[in-house]
């Protein structure tokens, strides 16, 4: 059955077809996000999510999406989707950071522009029918020290046109490295230098704990008199209450913002004050840039729902086309492994370490650790997935490290999963055969080949005769057939392992009927996803 995808925001039509070119059944009903009864009601229908802005996931709406495996946004911001409710929920929350990246940057040099010559005053007077030449004087911006907080995706294109208007540039980004920033000819400086310098600093960073009112009264304090402030990027950034203050005395020249701390924003302390810009949240607000979005998340969603590709994923690693292409055997590897794991810890997990040895320790390993996880979660809760599987282990306490290593033995690479409780480890490794099916290669050290099944048995015992009789004497006795069987052992006579992969679930009595043999110390049935 083909995916089914909701469109419940006003998208572009291209978009629409995008789904339906790729198989994808889509309802367009751009006026539902808006009513969130109907949208609860209908959304259990749905495998994806489309919208823009005016839609808002709540708790309440992820709870009736029984069937939603992913939510994306035409745009940036995620700030109407509950990501804590849709990641317990297992769902991908993914965005378009780069459709509308040349547009918000040239909104950001426009509002420059403007508050600098005071366009928007000198424009609504002359409408009037004034002509008061004189009374806006603006300055130029060749020369000038600009401030760039955050020189990511959209602050290095402002970077780039602010340059190619002789700007001298200084940038505060925690992330931009001295390398990246000589590539970009700007000069990289910590927060109080580019506050003290700049003659016009200008945001865009996300909106987060670190950064929320990162221009606060203190900081407002340290710029430079006559600095222009402006923020296309997201309200909070600035105390706005502070930064009136600052403008009314004139310690601040000016300041032109398109984004605010409540929007829609109706009032504000910046509102009507001489030489402050102000627009509507229009950064993305072009044809462009719209249609942009609009046919990256179309894309995204799609390339998601048929291939496994995750892109600009909010709540867990991305992973392209190509390397799902790849990575899709190790990725059912690792989520094996951790399910091996899972189902033979009976007491509470502390700790979880994968080692990725030659290959494996070249891939995406956020994703490999996400799928690892979702298999040991899974004895916890069956309806866990890479997205939500983390979250569970955080809740829970569960301490996740990783380590890697060069190629150290037979096969090109591997991946080990060692789970910690209080009262032991325990290990099994796996790689990928050349036929791309994953395989088990080691249990408690004990070197193995076993072909994973969708239902499995798992024993121990001492190394003695009798072992491969008595299990295929009971499985034959229980009408249970055999597809394949793997014994290994530690040394002659020492501990001995047996994993059968059987065509069906083996009957509790056939169990029952191998422990009275008195032969295994352990006798454990195992369950797959093979599909």
């Amino acid at each position: 059955m083909a995916p089914k995808v909701l469109i419940s925001d006003k998208l572009s039509d291209a978009a629409v077809q995008i789904f339906r070119d790729r198989g994808i059944d889509v309802d367009f009903l751009p006026d539902v996000g808006k009513d969130k009864d109907k949208l609860a009601e209908i959304i259990g229908q749905y495998d994806g999510l489309a919208i823009r802005s005016a839609t808002r996931v709540t708790p309440t709406i992820l709870e009736a999406a029984t069937n939603l495996k992913v939510i994306g946004r035409a745009g940036i911001g995620t700030d109407n989707i509950d990501k804590d409710a849709a990641s317990k929920k297992g769902v991908i929350v993914m965005n378009t950071p780069f459709g509308n990246m040349i547009t918000t940057a040239e909104h950001a040099i426009a509002m420059m522009f403007a508050v600098a010559r005071q366009i928007p005053e000198a424009s609504a007077s002359t409408h009037a029918g004034k002509w008061e030449k004189s009374k806006f004087m603006g300055v130029e911006l060749t020369g000038k020290t600009l401030g760039v907080i955050g020189a990511g995706n959209i602050g290095g294109i402002v970077c780039d046109r602010a340059r190619g208007l002789k700007m001298k540039v200084v940038a505060y980004d925690p992330f931009l490295t001295e390398e990246k920033a000589r590539k970009m000819q700007v000069e990289k400086v910590e927060l109080d230098e580019l506050l003290a310098r700049a003659d016009f600093i200008t945001l865009h960073v996300p909106l987060t704990e670190q950064t929320k009112n990162i221009l606060s009264r203190e900081n407002l304090a340290k710029t430079k008199k006559g600095v222009r402030i402006i923020n296309c990027a997201r309200g909070g950034l600035v105390d706005e209450a502070a930064l009136a203050e600052a403008l009314t005395s004139g310690h601040v020249a000016g300041a032109a913002f398109d984004v605010f701390s409540v929007e829609p924003a109706k009032e504000n302390p910046l509102f009507a004050l001489p030489n402050v810009v102000c627009t509507p949240h229009l950064g993305a607000a072009t044809t462009e840039a719209q249609e942009n979005v609009a046919l990256q998340v179309a894309d995204q969603m799609a390339n998601y729902l048929l291939t496994g590709a995750v892109e600009n994923a909010l709540n867990m690693p991305s992973v392209t086309a190509e390397e799902a292409k790849v990575m899709g055997p190790w990725i059912k590897l690792a989520e094996h492994l951790g399910a091996f794991a899972g189902q033979m810890t009976d007491e509470p997990i502390t700790a979880i370490n994968v080692l990725y040895d030659g290959v494996a320790a070249e891939m995406n390993l956020e994703a490999l650790n996400c799928a690892t996880v979702a298999g040991i979660m899974k004895k916890v809760n069956p309806d866990v997935n890479m997205v939500s599987a983390p979250v569970v282990a955080k809740e829970r306490g569960i301490q996740i490290s990783t380590t890697n290593q060069d190629k150290s033995g037979t096969f090109d690479g591997y991946v080990k999963v060692t789970v910690v409780t209080s009262k032991r480890e325990r290990s099994v490794a796996g790689t990928v055969f050349s036929d791309g099916k994953p395989r088990f290669i080691q249990i408690k050290g004990i070197n193995i080949d076993a072909e994973v099944g969708a239902h499995m048995l798992y024993t121990t015992n001492n190394d003695v005769p009798g072992i491969i009789g008595a299990l295929g004497h009971t499985m034959g006795d229980m009408d249970v057939n055999i597809a394949n069987f793997t014994l290994g052992r530690s040394e002659v006579g020492g501990e001995a392992i047996a994993l059968l992969y059987v065509d069906a679930p083996v009957p509790a009595e056939a169990r029952a009927k191998l422990a009275e043999t008195g032969l295994f110390t352990q006798i454990k049935p195992l369950e797959f996803d093979v599909v």
